[in-house]
């Protein structure tokens, strides 16, 4: 196989923290499906803990991990927001939003400092996570005539594909879900046949 086509998540929201020389930075690692889902959880916190110094944060959301976004929420730059990030891409995981409030504690940590606490901060959390493997999906319709149904259900069983919908009207229609890394093979064993019209619907 070319490519993977499992990832990994967070099975539910985790909580971590770190404390130097008075600063105490409070982790929090949510699963979140999209950019909408990680911006509504960072207002959230920052109107929870409105009296925190810093609101850093980083995710990372995906598949094939497109989309990474870090802020250092008025920290030095790259002091913050990247330590954490590699927190969530040390475990190899997507869908991910950790942020770290700080509190401060009265005393300048430095730049090493800051990215050592922010880091562990975020790795803490992590530790307490449970981490599920995902499998990408493709999702088709297919639609065939009656007297074809025999051969289409051979074809479902034998790939092992997972049926959504069934519709019965002048026409059979199938919505089945195949396993990403099985769908040009089963692509290839339906057009192979000739009998079906296929089309692609959305990947997952």
């Amino acid at each position: 196989m070319l490519f993977s086509d499992t990832y990994f998540v967070l099975q539910s929201p985790c909580e971590g923290s770190y404390k130097d020389k008075g600063s105490k930075f409070l982790a929090f690692a949510f699963p979140v499906q999209n950019e909408d889902d990680a911006k509504t959880i960072i207002h959230q916190l920052k109107k929870e803990y409105y009296t925190a110094a810093h609101h850093c944060y980083a995710y990372v959301i995906g598949a094939g991990k497109e989309i990474e976004k870090v802020n250092d929420d008025r920290e030095p730059s790259n002091t913050a927001g990247k330590p954490i990030l590699r927190s969530i891409l040390s475990k190899d995981i997507t869908n991910t939003l950790i942020v770290v409030i700080r509190y401060f504690g009265g005393k300048l940590l430095g730049v090493p400092g800051l990215i050592q606490a922010y880091g562990e901060a975020a790795k803490d959390a992590l530790e307490h996570a449970t981490i599920l493997e995902k499998i990408v999906t493709e999702q088709y319709e297919l639609q065939f005539d009656y007297e074809h149904e025999n051969e289409a259900f051979r074809i479902i069983k034998h790939y092992g594909l997972k049926i959504l919908q069934h519709h019965h009207a002048e026409k059979i229609t199938l919505i089945f879900e195949v396993r990403k890394s099985q769908a040009e093979q089963t692509l290839k064993a339906v057009h192979d046949k000739r009998l079906f019209e296929i089309k692609f619907i959305t990947e997952h």
